[in-house]
């Protein structure tokens, strides 16, 4: 593999209402085995083209999802799949190679549950993070100090939080981004995963 024009893909889990999946591309390539709900796969080195992607119920042929990817040279992407098992949606999130101010570190928002309303990110000071953010739409990154954080997600203009999570540790001169999953009011309950951006690591 050139390794001046190589990519990496990672893969989420983010269909509420579907099991575990196994993930190919071009029919033979072993991507993912038995991705669970909320569950993200390594990122993966990729060659730039063109990919037939197909979402499988694990452990059988039966299909979720076949869809195409398009992988650019040297990008760093999350490839997650959420909405419903009759109607799942693929969303390409590019993990950005930009520059961290000094002693800071860069932190996201990205809304994939799929029955939330619009949401605001809130700290628990009610300093407002991230407005008005739709289903299927990623904020541009944020840069703020290291610390514990103590987020809340409200339905967008009320202050009446469906979520909280305390206790987000985020380490300076890395990227982060805080994936909204799951249902409100219904289960898997909406949750937030944070893991580590690629572009936190990953020279391409």
């Amino acid at each position: 593999m050139n390794q001046k024009t190589t990519s990496y893909i990672r893969l989420l889990h983010a269909v509420p209402d579907a099991p575990g999946v196994d993930i190919y591309a071009n029919e033979e390539v072993l991507l993912a085995e038995d991705l669970e709900f909320g569950d993200f796969t390594p990122y993966i080195p990729v060659r730039p083209g063109d990919y037939e992607v197909d979402i499988l119920v694990s452990g059988t042929q039966q299909g979720v999802l076949s869809t195409m990817l398009s992988v650019p040279e040297r990008g760093i992407f999350t490839v997650a799949v959420s909405g419903s098992a009759e109607d799942p949606q693929v969303f390409v999130i590019e993990d950005p190679t930009i520059r961290i101010p000094t002693n800071q570190l860069g932190v996201r928002f990205a809304h994939l549950a799929p029955n939330a309303p619009s949401v605001d990110i809130r700290l628990d000071t009610g300093e407002q993070l991230f407005s008005d953010v739709a289903y299927g739409e990623i904020s541009d990154y944020l840069f703020v100090d290291p610390n514990s954080y103590y987020l809340q997600v409200f339905p967008t203009d009320t202050n009446e939080p469906v979520l909280r999570a305390p206790n987000i540790r985020l380490k300076k001169d890395r990227f982060y981004t805080v994936y909204a999953v799951g249902l409100v009011g219904d289960t898997p309950p909406l949750q937030i995963l944070v893991p580590l951006d690629g572009n936190s690591y990953i020279n391409v």
